[in-house]
């Protein structure tokens, strides 16, 4: 249940906390983004909740096994425990872009189950990513929305972000400026 004060938030893995290495198996080539390890520490140390939901279509296509992927997840929760941080679940939609699948973002599919799984409403969360997938993925569950692009204003407008962050530190610092549990819109321009 989400308590007073708390807020959950939503990652994209690859690009968002991670490197973004296209297809990644092997969990030695992990490696966090600039930033991510203290954003998570301090998203955590403020005892706001962390769940990943990821795309995984490396899985259908054969590049990759689920345990692959399995095997990349348990690396990032250590390496992010370790780090001080932590993420409460993981969720990954194994499909091809094509399977139509309900999981697959900007499908909500994920998102909805993690709000069942750790009761909290969808609206209420912030959702974080790199591409215009997570950010409609947010948009249609009704939560607020930070797309991480560099920083680069400009290029945001098409997906309609609530905000634009360079990276997730950045997105860190929005959400404990701007984080609650209510669903309250919040009045601030993307793109300035």
């Amino acid at each position: 249940m989400a308590l007073p004060g708390e807020c959950v938030v939503v990652l994209d893995r690859d690009g968002t906390i991670s490197v973004d290495t296209h297809y990644l198996r092997d969990p030695r080539q992990l490696s966090l983004l600039p930033g991510s390890a203290v954003a998570l520490r301090r998203l955590h140390e403020l005892g706001h909740r962390v769940v990943v939901v990821t795309n995984q279509s490396g899985v259908a296509r054969g590049l990759m096994t689920l345990e692959d992927v399995e095997s990349v997840n348990r690396e990032l929760l250590r390496v992010v425990e370790l780090a001080g941080g932590r993420i409460d679940a993981i969720y990954l939609c194994p499909h091809h872009p094509d399977d139509g699948c309900a999981c697959r973002k900007p499908g909500t599919a994920l998102l909805e189950r993690a709000a069942r799984d750790l009761g909290f409403e969808p609206a209420s969360a912030f959702v974080v990513g790199d591409k215009p997938s997570d950010v409609e993925m947010g948009r249609r569950a009704g939560a607020r929305t930070i797309l991480i692009n560099g920083g680069n204003r400009s290029t945001a407008g098409a997906c309609c972000p609530d905000f634009v962050a360079a990276d997730l530190l950045e997105a860190a610092t929005i959400i404990v400026a701007h984080g609650r549990t209510d669903p309250t819109p919040i009045l601030q321009e993307a793109n300035p």
